[in-house]
């Protein structure tokens, strides 16, 4: 067994998972108190009036495929977004336990450790260094009851990569003391590899991927938790039995399939060029102090009146993120890269509220 279960909730690692209804595909099912008929209008492969498989084989087997890793290693929920709840439940005792953030960063990590009655250390990212991880900062900050530190990279909402070596410190040092949780949602933007491959070095490293970004499925609410085989086992006790809708399952093995990857990585590219000309464009107007560097499908900007680039961008009929409530980013907004005519008019309208010629 995985040590680092040692740090889990002792009633989960006891708890009798709900035993959900058997999936047989070959016999008839009469055992799930379900409607024998399907509703009128339903062309799902398997049917709306049945409850999906839990953890699909073929789900996770492709997933597994998709994310270079064994499907042995992987939990599919609904978005990352579950994937981080289901840690939390499952590590942290309420009043007891902490997870360990470094913001400015996403802001789930601290709400679900909030909901589960867990402590949040911050250790914030240092921005006089393009807000590099504070590896030293880190560990110093550390307790014993420091159950998970979440580590995003790129990190949102600054959009820089984390180095990799310094997180591979922290999962050396804190190894069999804490799960080092490294979210990967906008990886594919970087042009770099996942993490994946240091699960056999780091049993305590655990990954959050995404479909929701590169893949333009955000609607369809799928992500997937990679880490070694003991954790998933331990996080599907506390899953809820049909976490992922039958719509959800086809439109992912269908939307992910070799054709949509390829159309997936034109479209990143794309991305790219309009991220840097974007960059370009809005880093010499009067009402931009800053644009910060990124590996991700949206910047940061340091603004000399953020308030004033928020009312151009309403203008110009688009809305922009506002995250000057989270530290170090008083006077900064994020800005998804968008297709090249909502570009166009975010810049066009920053510049005519700069009072600069379009």
């Amino acid at each position: 067994m995985n040590p680092i279960l040692n740090l889990a909730r002792p009633d989960i690692l006891s708890l009798q998972p709900y035993q959900h209804a058997a999936w047989e595909p070959t016999l008839e099912r009469l055992h799930a108190n379900e409607m024998p008929w399907r509703a009128d209008g339903d062309a799902s492969h398997a049917g709306l009036n049945r409850y999906p498989e839990p953890q699909p084989d073929e789900l996770i087997e492709h997933l597994a495929r998709l994310y270079g890793t064994s499907p042995k290693n992987v939990i599919a929920g609904r978005g990352s977004d579950e994937g981080i709840d289901l840690l939390v439940r499952a590590f942290c005792r309420a009043g007891e336990d902490s997870v360990l953030i470094c913001p400015p960063t996403f802001g789930m990590y601290k709400v679900s450790a909030r909901i589960q009655g867990a402590g949040v250390i911050e250790v914030p990212l240092l921005k006089e260094r393009g807000f590099e991880l504070d590896v030293q900062g880190v560990l110093a900050a550390w307790r014993e009851n420091v159950k998970l530190v979440f580590i995003c990279t790129p990190n949102n909402p600054t959009g820089n990569l984390l180095d990799r070596a310094s997180i591979e410190v922290l999962c050396a040092q804190l190894s069999n003391k804490s799960l080092i949780v490294v979210d990967e949602a906008y990886i594919e933007f970087a042009n770099i590899p996942s993490m994946v491959q240091d699960l056999e070095r780091f049993p305590n490293l655990v990954i959050l991927r995404t479909l929701s970004k590169a893949y333009a499925l955000a609607g369809a609410r799928c992500g997937a938790l990679i880490a070694h085989e003991d954790i998933i086992s331990l996080l599907t006790r506390v899953i809820t039995p049909y976490a992922l809708p039958t719509h959800t399952i086809d439109s992912v093995l269908h939307l992910t399939d070799d054709e949509h990857v390829a159309e997936s990585k034109k479209r990143i590219e794309l991305i790219l060029t309009e991220r840097a000309r974007v960059c370009e464009g809005l880093a010499s107007l009067p009402l931009i102090r800053e644009v910060w560097p990124s590996h991700a499908n949206f910047i940061l900007v340091d603004c000399n009146d953020a308030d004033a680039v928020l009312r151009a961008a309403l203008s110009a009929g688009l809305i922009i993120r506002d995250p000057r409530s989270q530290p170090g980013l008083g006077s900064s907004l994020r800005i998804s890269i968008g297709t090249p005519d909502q570009n166009d008019r975010l810049i066009r309208g920053v510049a005519q509220a700069s009072g600069v010629p379009a």
